[in-house]
């Protein structure tokens, strides 16, 4: 055997693709530079071919002493046929315990009985050794619409909380705002509210504004912190006033001037909080739930704040939680931690009393969140778990109709053997961190369960690594049932065969967005045909606006930043007219093409009439913005996650467009509220 043949036999057992198609079904192979690179991702040391042949045979041997599966999956709620094949006893202890749920004997077939929904622990004794597998007890589908709510057909609003102004903040949107919006969106019947990812950016952290770079998915973004809920008012000073107002009246948002300030007003009420004592029994009280997960985050934001927000830069004697230093710098930073803890602890509150007053608005879901892909390199989360981590690579995506040359998102990649060995509690927890909070979550890049791909640092090409799609999908499931969440999966880019439909069947929901939505000839479908179980939308905070997308604003950005040139940009202009068309003639309907509120009007009527379960508007589309949210492939040359919603949050009741919207949505069929209908009814 060569060592290529190693290699490759090496590579397969750790799942590395031996190729993959790009969208011109082109064939791409794994060449042996990037199978060293993504199996060194994944812990192997593979310097020399001696190295590849010692890791080979380790893993061969392996094999053959794996008498038994590392995880067994089960459906949960009904009993359950295992067959070992030998002699053996064998115990159960589920998820969250300690003692023995129930035990036995057996000579061939392993009979359990109905198991709850949990990552249980069942051990085999065959006489000789116990064996441990983890016992994935799930659902057999994930919570439905129509199971949450009663209704088959909903819609609601998506927006930026970074971008919402209201008197009481301070340049930034708060947990609060959302509550404020949700009861005017409630009124008009939409079902959800929707904003970006509001997982934790840094305390230490002043460069990254982007919700999609989080340092750790398993915590909240502090910033949005506002009064109320466990963080008492604190009073301005004359020039915090005057700061505040200018910051809230600017188109885009100063995101130094908005930290510099948010910092000081919630150290002080911090300290106003530790003075009054009065709900220091309810925080400590979240503290010990959250457990070491929060000790672990709440030390990094602490040690970052003396050394910067990217670990991999800290002394090295600091860059591993478990060392003695850490533990050292822990002891002399408790105050700074208890501090970090309380921000999540009020952060928690905030935005659950956000949910509670969608819910009793009479949004039927509530707040729609989302699950960011993965996080920083050098943030909290790869720190924190350092044991899960693929080292020397960083996820991104090949070419696809999205971004045609590519991407390479700078984000931590998760090594399923890894993950195998820690039983997937990191993957439970961020689903579980985001979840708590969310009557509907979408998880961003949900290709990336199926195989994610893996970019290495040492400049070798990008390659795909399969995930345990069965487990992940039965750990969505067990969260989704514990937390009664419906859930959507971000499946655009390149799609393998069979995939939406092992989702569908799994109970998870689409995620149509009508811009991509075009037959072979480049022509819109029609919104007849999108998928029942999805969610349908226009445009998204990665896409041009509606007013943007009819302008062609997005090809005069391209055409700014010599992305294309003049001649190209007429090309593109003349094919969006073109578009323009097909997309009108989803119906008969007469539209002006230059009136920007009758060309809404239609394609949301289109979006209302279709026959997918859920359907998002963007608040851009409805204030009739032209700009949009985000330009991918750009940091500073657009003004990214920057725009302030040009109506303050407590003028949206006053909006005729708002309401003009719900009208559309209503009138195609889409479920008014239950709480709403109900007052209705009574009155």
């Amino acid at each position: 055997m060569t060592s290529d043949q190693a290699l490759r036999e090496l590579a397969d057992g750790f799942g590395i693709l031996p190729s993959y198609h790009d969208m011109s079904g082109h064939e791409h192979q794994t060449d042996r530079d990037t199978q060293i690179a993504l199996l060194r991702a994944n812990g192997l040391m593979l310097d020399t071919d001696a190295m590849i042949f010692e890791a080979l045979s380790h893993r061969r041997n392996s094999d053959i002493r794996q008498q038994f599966p590392g995880e067994i999956i089960i459906q949960s709620g009904v009993p359950w046929r295992l067959d070992p094949g030998v002699g053996i006893s064998w115990a159960v202890t589920l998820d969250g315990d300690t003692s023995i749920c129930c035990k036995g004997n057996c000579d061939g077939g392993l009979n359990l009985p109905a198991l709850p929904s949990g990552l249980h622990d069942l051990v085999i004794h065959t006489g000789k050794t116990d064996h441990s597998i983890l016992l994935i007890a799930a659902p057999a589908r994930l919570p439905s619409l129509h199971d949450i709510t009663g209704a088959d057909r909903i819609w609601g609003i998506n927006t930026a909380l970074y971008g919402l102004r209201s008197a009481g903040n301070l340049g930034l949107g708060t947990f609060g705002d959302l509550g404020a919006a949700s009861k005017d969106f409630a009124k008009v019947g939409a079902g959800f509210l929707g904003i970006n990812p509001v997982h934790a950016l840094g305390w230490a952290d002043r460069a990254t504004i982007s919700p999609y770079s989080p340092s750790h998915r398993g915590f909240l973004n502090t910033q949005h912190v506002g009064p109320g809920a466990g963080v008492p008012d604190v009073i301005l000073t004359d020039g915090e006033r005057a700061l505040a107002a200018r910051l809230r009246d600017g188109d885009l948002l100063d995101y130094s001037a908005i930290h510099a300030l948010t910092d000081a007003v919630l150290e002080r009420a911090y300290q106003a909080f530790c003075d009054a004592g009065a709900a220091i029994a309810v925080f400590d009280r979240f503290c010990r739930d959250q457990g070491q997960a929060l000790k672990l985050f709440a030390t990094y934001e602490a040690i970052s704040e003396e050394f910067g927000p990217d670990w991999r830069t800290w002394p090295a004697d600091l860059r591993h939680p478990a060392s003695a230093s850490v533990k050292t710098a822990a002891r002399r930073l408790a105050d700074r931690i208890r501090f970090h803890s309380w921000l999540q602890w009020a952060a928690h509150e905030q935005l659950t009393n956000a949910q509670g007053a969608a819910k009793s608005a009479g949004m039927s879901l509530g707040l729609y969140l989302d699950l960011a892909v993965g996080p920083r390199r050098g943030g909290a989360e790869t720190w924190c778990s350092q044991d899960v981590v693929a080292n020397g690579v960083s996820i991104g995506a090949p070419p696809d109709h999205l971004s045609p040359a590519g991407q390479n998102w700078d984000l931590a990649g998760f090594a399923p053997e890894k993950s195998r060995r820690s039983k997937f509690t990191h993957f439970q927890r961020t689903l579980s961190g985001t979840m708590r909070h969310a009557g509907v979550m979408r998880i961003d890049h949900i290709l990336g369960i199926n195989r994610s791909f893996w970019i290495p640092d040492d400049g070798s090409r990008g390659a795909y690594i399969k995930q345990p799609i069965a487990a992940l999908l039965a750990i969505i499931a067990i969260e989704a049932e514990r937390h009664g969440t419906v859930v959507i999966g971000e499946d655009l880019g390149l799609v393998p065969d069979g995939f939406r439909e092992t989702l569908a069947a799994r109970g998870l929901y689409s995620y149509s967005v009508l811009q991509y939505e075009k037959d072979h000839a480049g022509q819109y479908r029609s919104t007849e045909h999108l998928r029942a179980q999805s969610l349908a939308c226009f445009s998204t905070h990665d896409t041009p606006t509606l007013r943007g997308f009819w302008t062609g604003r997005d090809i005069d950005w391209w055409q700014k930043l010599d992305w294309i040139d003049g001649d190209q940009a007429g090309r593109l202009k003349g094919q969006r007219g073109c578009e323009r068309g097909s997309l009108l003639a989803l119906s008969n309907d007469a539209v002006e093409v230059d009136d920007p509120r009758a060309v809404s009007s239609h394609i949301h009527r289109q979006l209302a009439h279709s026959p997918a379960a859920m359907v998002s508007v963007q608040l851009d589309d409805v204030l009739e913005v032209e700009e949009a949210q985000n330009l991918p492939g750009t940091i500073d040359e657009h003004p990214n996650w920057r725009r302030r919603c040009p109506v303050a949050t407590q003028d949206f009741g006053s909006d005729t467009r708002l309401a003009a919207i719900g009208q559309e949505m209503e009138q195609g069929g889409r479920s008014h509220n239950s709480h709403i209908a109900q007052e209705e009814l009574a009155t």
